[in-house]
């Protein structure tokens, strides 16, 4: 991808704050550098929204929830399906633009834009499913009827990670069931998201509909919007202890709330599973979005039988990686968003390291432009290692071993995180005990990979609390209104 290229695509995203239809500057008129951070280039300026900012954001979806929640579903799905459609079109584009601003090489990218693409076409075909009941009360003095309304405006904040396919998640079906909404993007990789609003304006998405404020300080801008009486939901994914003060503070209004928070997924694989396939599975539950994931597999608990092929066959797929800039061809792991992301998973490392674990590839750091860290292989890692229990955003691959099925389950699930967990084994029995007694909100059985937008996603635990996708998608932005017909 050419110089020129990446410079012309990021010159069509615009810079400012939609707010009510309008792309407008902040109320100081400051600004946030996005980087790219394969080399710490600045590659775009745009407005720093301040509290007040927000406040007519939620102005402006306030005044436009009434006509939108009347607006027919059959137009709000057809709004969305028409946002399907272009945003497939540009696929290219959104793919290379995730690239620049989070660094994920762009074949994954690519992948991003089909499967956040899905959330609109999913909830485009809800739209028009909404539905009730009616009946006869048992007395037979009257007729029942639950219907479901549209919650109001609400609150929706997005992480870093995947900055297409959680916008799309939270967006589409808070438009299809005629809610209105204001997006905070994350301050590193605001690009996307801007990019998207601009696709919804252009395929008719009404004036105050999706308002999109980017700022420096999410919880300076966030506690004014939480704190106002207007609004009625707040979706959230990041970390735990930011969901845990979010939900603090939207207890106040008693507000709707999703929360997606952290993970620590355990990947089991039994003494009879399919090696291969439990290392291709491998590689896609760690290494996808550089480990950079809510569902990437954290904990390798790998029966003592077959761990040592386990890991051989792991260290041969992981020494053949290229690390580089995610436009390059072939790269397979691109730069950590951050600097605080690389020193945050060098600790985790360096501690299991202290304590007893052994590196077999990588460890550490890698030293020159941008923010990459090697990827790395970890054995022996010791029970009291800090990564057995904390989340690791990187790529770093952590082994233990087990000898019993209980023994598994027990260091599966001990964790205070309940999002996804990673089973191999060949016994059907098995694992169907699995889904019963791991602790998580999702499971994928021989498989490495379990989003869709057709699933309900969301885990249990200190993992978060609703679901997103599926027919629980659209209902998180729904309530139930019962009325009595007298007969």
């Amino acid at each position: 991808m050419s110089v020129s290229a990446e410079l012309e695509l990021l010159a069509k995203v615009p810079g400012k704050l939609l707010i009510g239809g309008e792309w407008v500057d902040g109320e100081t008129g400051g600004t946030i550098r996005v980087h790219d951070p394969s080399n710490g280039r600045v590659i775009k300026e745009i407005a720093d929204a301040t509290p007040a900012d927000g406040i007519r954001a939620l102005d402006a979806a306030v005044a436009a929830q009434s006509s939108w929640a009347a607006t027919p579903p059959r137009v709000r799905g057809e709004l969305l399906r028409k946002a399907f459609d272009l945003l497939i079109e540009r696929r290219e584009e959104f793919a290379l633009l995730m690239t620049l601003e989070m660094g994920k090489p762009l074949a994954e990218a690519r992948g991003e834009v089909n499967y956040g693409a899905e959330f609109l076409r999913w909830f485009s075909e809800e739209a028009v499913r909404v539905t009730g009941r009616y009946g006869l009360n048992p007395e037979g003095t009257g007729r029942i009827v639950v219907s479901q309304h549209p919650v109001g405006p609400t609150y929706l904040v997005t992480p870093w990670n995947f900055p297409l396919a959680m916008a799309t998640r939270k967006i589409a079906p808070a438009i299809a069931a005629g809610c209105t909404s204001v997006i905070k993007p994350a301050t590193l990789t605001p690009l996307t998201t801007l990019a998207f609003a601009a696709l919804l304006e252009e395929v008719g998405v009404p004036a105050g509909v999706v308002n999109v404020v980017t700022s420096s300080s999410a919880s300076r801008l966030s506690a004014p919007i939480v704190a106002d009486p207007r609004l009625r939901k707040l979706s959230f994914t990041g970390s735990t202890e930011v969901g845990v003060q979010l939900m603090q503070q939207a207890a106040q209004n008693v507000l709707r709330v999703s929360m997606e928070l952290g993970g620590n997924a355990p990947f089991v694989v039994f003494e009879d599973a399919d090696l291969d396939k439990a290392v291709e599975g491998a590689m896609l539950a760690k290494f996808r979005n550089i480990g950079q994931a809510c569902t990437a597999a954290n904990r390798f608990i790998v029966h003592e039988s077959v761990a040592a092929a386990f890991t051989a066959k792991v260290q041969e797929r992981i020494a053949a990686f290229k690390v580089g800039r995610g436009t390059e061809e072939g790269v397979n792991i691109g730069p950590l968003v951050d600097a605080n992301q690389v020193n945050a998973t060098n600790e985790l490392v360096q501690d299991a390291l202290a304590k007893g674990a052994k590196a077999v590839l990588g460890g550490a750091p890698i030293a020159g432009d941008g923010t990459f860290y090697a990827p790395t292989l970890l054995t022996e890692v010791t029970p009291d290692a800090r990564l057995l229990r904390e989340e690791i955003f990187g790529p770093v691959l952590a082994v233990t071993t087990f000898s019993t099925e209980d023994e598994a389950v027990a260091l599966a699930n001990g964790t205070e995180y309940g999002l996804v967990s990673y089973v191999f084994t060949e016994d059907l029995a098995r694992g169907h005990r699995m889904i019963d007694r791991l602790e998580t909100g999702m499971m994928g059985l021989n498989t490495g990979l379990v989003s869709n937008a057709a699933a309900p996603f969301g885990g249990v635990k200190q993992s978060g609390v609703g679901r997103e996708g599926s027919f629980e998608g659209i209902e998180e932005y729904l309530y139930t209104k019962y009325s009595l017909i007298p007969v």
